[in-house]
């Protein structure tokens, strides 16, 4: 399934969420792309919208993650692998994992800054809807739930444009209810799947968060104005 853009599928999965309105719900992005996706949910649904970035760490020679890390400091590895592969991938690439796992942890410290802070208290007894802009693994979600798993929230939902079949498995354990667009048997790169992949930069994205209220008055100005 294709799309004009981020913003459009924002769109698609907005409508599909839309029982979910003015309830106490918080939107989580796992990536700069999917700020564009939650945007419009967090919009729609009237919700606060945050960013939960995350890297993946490869190893030499694999097209799978081995793990991935959050910029809360989460780090999980890809339980995609079975305990047997990890311990001995582990155990072959113990430094190169470690070195990798602080360079990303830098990198994202530079990225996110305070601006970026993700703060647990607007999740706590919330409705996290977790969103990406396109999954073909479940590698971000391990580490989301890592992260979620030391805060109470009410009920997790995951929401995708895209998603490859162990994705899906994925988001079936993890989530109490999914909202997935379409399964995709042979995923390609996330972009391949939009038009348009224009991604603000980081630092407007953080703004285009913080306004998102904004958005919700004006909305009930134009209802208001309707009526």
């Amino acid at each position: 399934m294709y799309f004009r853009s981020r913003a459009d599928a924002g769109r698609q999965l907005a409508v599909k969420l839309e029982q979910y309105k003015n309830q106490n719900i918080s939107v989580v992005a796992l990536s700069e792309g999917a700020v564009i996706v939650a945007a419009q949910i967090a919009m729609k649904l009237h919700g606060n919208l945050m960013l939960l970035l995350t890297e993946n760490i490869y190893l030499p020679g694999e097209k799978d993650a081995i793990a991935s890390m959050s910029s809360t400091g989460t780090f999980s590895y890809n339980n995609m692998f079975t305990a047997g592969q990890l311990e001995e991938l582990t155990a072959d690439y113990h430094q190169y994992i470690d070195q990798k796992r602080r360079e990303k942890m830098h990198e994202l410290n530079v990225l996110i800054g305070h601006e970026g802070e993700i703060h647990p208290e607007y999740l706590r007894h919330h409705t996290v809807i977790l969103v990406s802009d396109g999954l073909p693994s479940g590698a971000s979600l391990d580490v989301a739930e890592a992260f979620l798993k030391t805060i109470a929230i009410k009920k997790l939902i995951i929401a995708t444009p895209n998603a490859s079949v162990p994705a899906v498995d994925k988001m079936h354990l993890i989530g109490d209810e999914i909202c997935c667009l379409n399964v995709v048997a042979n995923y390609l790169d996330i972009n391949h799947y939009y038009d348009d992949n224009t991604v603000p930069k980081t630092h407007d994205l953080f703004k285009m968060m913080q306004n998102i209220s904004l958005h919700w008055s004006k909305e009930e100005q134009m209802l208001e104005a309707g009526d």
